[in-house]
């Protein structure tokens, strides 16, 4: 066994992915002494990440220091940690600018900023990534992940606007500042693992909320079983659809069954059968209500317009790397609608929260690894090679 493999046993087995200690916010707040250093991952060129030291941030007006006590490894971190976008810092590429990346992560509020009353020392909270300038129409309309102050891409930090892991310091790091509108308190029971998911079940129903978000007794196909389409299955049945169908690949075999745990009434293996005609079969030969599409592909959309039904509504959470065909003119003669949605927006988080709180879906069953800060790598190398049937790889401070 590798030293990298025996550490993450190690993690492991000492409550790393199995369960964590869960101790009361007056426990914590015995142990909130704030260093002047930190340890944090810094990205240089692609692909190059170095742990090193850097200056606590302080909080701001409107703002917290959390203690990150777990992150997880995000699809989109991948992209940020290879290719740059859509990370922009200083108005350009990330690249060798001090920059710590990571998004998905949660922590304990160790101080609070100027007129911060919201919340507590020692509270556990989540965090979403976006904090809107607060004052162009978007943001105003409660559309914040698509702020108008974001410069080219993301960014415009003097306008207010600020997307933590994109334009600013993330996760990956023992420490981060957040602003108030972009946390959610976590329950004491819930694992700091779980707690790491709560972004990513707010990011399902923001693409459920866009589509209608009345889904009771209607049916959602789910395409993809990434960690945002398993999220989707379980949220869309969380609030009573019906069916939910959940659509991969021969590779995500794995990840199929775990979508059927979290509520997908149906399971579709695309490698052994045509996904529209499984939606239609499963359908008795009428379209879906909902198709949510998580995976990406470049034929996805084309597909999502013929497993829905005339007037359905189709939400692309997942984007093609290269510009890909439509079929337009089928979209128009079907009053087919379609909607893209840009992260957790309309305070979905606060609502995953509060769903996972209750217990409606196991959340934490898409969990499958942790890693220690010093281990940040390796997490993404799993991650991304999918190294013993990786999901959700998170890494625990």
């Amino acid at each position: 066994m590798s030293q990298a493999m025996a550490d993450h046993v190690n993690v492991a087995q000492a409550g790393g992915y199995r369960k964590s200690a869960v101790m009361s916010t007056a426990m914590r707040r015995k142990d909130l002494r704030i260093p002047e250093k930190m340890q944090a991952w810094v990205l240089g060129g692609p692909d190059e990440l170095a742990l090193t030291e850097k200056p606590v941030p302080q909080p701001g007006v409107a703002e917290v220091l959390v203690r990150v006590d777990a992150v997880a490894v995000c699809g989109t971190d991948l992209e940020v940690i290879s290719h740059g976008e859509p990370a922009l810092i200083q108005g350009g590429m990330p690249f060798n600018k001090n920059f710590t990346p990571g998004h998905e992560y949660m922590g304990t509020v160790v101080k609070l900023g100027p007129g911060v009353d919201e919340f507590e020392i020692g509270e556990r909270v989540a965090v979403e990534v976006h904090a809107g300038c607060g004052r162009c129409e978007r943001c105003r309309e409660g559309m914040y992940t698509a702020c108008l102050n974001y410069g080219m891409n993301y960014g415009e930090h003097d306008k207010g606007h600020r997307a933590n892991g994109f334009t600013t310091d993330g996760g990956f790091a023992e420490y981060a500042v957040n602003h108030v509108n972009t946390m959610v308190p976590v329950p004491e029971d819930m694992s700091d693992e779980e707690a790491t998911l709560i972004v990513t079940a707010g990011t399902a129903i923001y693409g459920l909320d866009v589509l209608g978000g009345l889904v009771a007794g209607q049916s959602v196909v789910v395409m993809g079983p990434g960690a945002i389409g398993l999220m989707g299955a379980g949220v869309a049945k969380a609030l009573g659809a019906s069916p939910v169908i959940l659509a991969g690949t021969r590779r995500d075999r794995g990840r199929l069954e775990i979508g059927r745990k979290l509520g997908a009434d149906e399971v579709v293996n695309v490698s052994e059968e045509d996904a529209v005609a499984a939606v239609r079969r499963i359908l008795r030969g009428k379209g879906a209500h909902y198709v949510l599409e998580c995976s990406g592909a470049p034929a996805a959309l084309n597909q999502a317009a013929r497993m829905v039904s005339r007037g359905g509504r189709i939400c692309l959470v997942a984007f093609p790397q290269e510009p890909v065909p439509v079929d337009v003119a089928h979209l128009v003669r079907n009053n087919i609608y379609v909607y893209g949605i840009r992260g957790e927006g309309r305070s979905a988080t606060r609502r995953a929260a509060a769903l996972m709180a209750q217990k409606r879906f196991p959340a934490k069953l898409i969990h499958t690894h942790t890693f220690p800060l010093a281990q940040v790598p390796t997490a993404i190398q799993y991650a991304r090679e999918r190294i013993e049937d990786a999901i959700k790889v998170v890494v625990r401070m």
